[in-house]
């Protein structure tokens, strides 16, 4: 019994952390046709924006999206507020004379507010977007010009942090978004990918359903409905939506709602894991190993508590126990490192990728 479940712990691990990614990387030669991509192509576009409480970023936020590179009079920003106190639906309302629209919400979560936005729009894409994140000025003409593929249900950008630092939290969540981000980019070769970041992506109007009001993640749910409708999910590269890193832990709660969200679509959307997902052996792969592994590592700890007395037990006992020390250590560290950071502000030096000009909005 303790060989086997330390052969099957140990498979489980090697696979989701070393052998995917290998067969990612030199397994898979097929590729899909090149996205038909046209920048002449300019549907009109609704630009969803949910927002509960974010007066310190919606100023600039409004600034960036009106600065965006595409012809303004095919596009509608439409500010849902999520029951907000502060004093964002004021500021939204200054923008109302520049083609911005407020709708207003009671407090109920980000996908009830995303709901209100998609009753309310009628463009030919919908783009989301968050509300502390700023976007390239250009990135709204390369996601849609991507649509000019019939084949193409989706488009999400990609993100980029502004002065990360190299160590603790924020060194592991580089790591992470550059396997993700490359994961993603091969699997739009391959096909399709099979989420969007929710900063910054796109979707088909004709494509957009109502979400469930405790979603957890709407950037998984919303693009996997236009991939098992039969179109394709691709990444823009040249689509970029800026932000900071996270701070006080940020990342370790991101990683866990992320995590629990995918349970919710594994239990919500069982058709995933169904011929009706051509990208099945991918989802598996990347996402459901991603919940095998920890089952994998408990695994493993109950085949080595189950061997017998051996140097061999004690060898991996001792390289185990150094692995769950250095991981408690790891966590402290970046909790206790958070705890002296200050929030930073979201302006990036290069102004006139986000504003069009020489300086921010609140400099004018």
């Amino acid at each position: 019994m303790a060989v086997f479940l330390l052969t099957v712990g140990t498979v489980i691990v090697f696979y989701a952390l070393i052998g995917y990614p290998l067969l990612l990387a030199y397994g898979f030669r097929r590729s899909a046709p090149a996205v038909r991509k046209d920048l002449s192509f300019q549907p009109s576009v609704t630009v969803l924006l949910a927002v509960h409480n974010g007066e310190q970023f919606i100023r600039n936020k409004l600034e960036n999206l009106l600065s965006l590179r595409y012809p303004h009079n095919l596009v509608e920003i439409v500010v849902v507020s999520d029951g907000s106190t502060d004093g964002t639906e004021a500021i939204v309302e200054s923008f109302a004379g520049r083609g911005v629209r407020l709708l207003r919400a009671p407090r109920g979560g980000k996908p009830a507010a995303l709901n209100l936005g998609l009753a309310h729009s009628s463009s030919e894409i919908l783009f989301f977007t968050d509300v502390r994140q700023l976007i390239d000025l250009d990135s709204l003409s390369h996601i849609v010009a991507s649509f000019a593929d019939p084949t193409i249900g989706a488009v999400t950008g990609e993100p980029r942090f502004l002065n990360p630092t190299r160590t603790g939290e924020q060194a592991d969540m580089e790591v992470y978004w550059r396997y993700e981000l490359w994961a993603r980019r091969r699997h739009s070769e391959i096909d399709s990918a099979c989420n969007t970041t929710g900063w910054i992506y796109a979707l088909r109007r004709s494509l957009a359903k109502p979400i469930p009001a405790d979603t957890l993640v709407d950037d998984a749910i919303i693009p996997l409905n236009a991939l098992l409708a039969g179109y394709r999910v691709i990444v823009e590269p040249k689509a970029l939506a800026f932000d900071y890193p996270n701070i006080e832990g940020g990342e370790f709660r991101r990683k866990v709602r992320t995590l629990a969200g995918l349970w919710q679509v594994h239990v919500r959307a069982p058709q995933v894991l169904t011929r009706a997902n051509r990208m099945r052996f991918h989802f598996i792969s990347h996402k459901t190993s991603r919940l095998a592994l920890p089952w994998g590592i408990l695994l493993i700890w109950a085949g080595t508590l189950t061997l017998a007395a051996s140097p061999f037990r004690t060898f991996l006992l001792t390289d185990e126990l150094a692995l769950l020390a250095w991981a408690g250590l790891e966590f402290k560290w970046t909790v206790d490192w958070g705890k002296l950071m200050k929030e930073r502000p979201y302006v990036h030096n290069e102004e006139t990728r986000f504003w069009g000009r020489g300086g921010s909005p609140e400099g004018d």
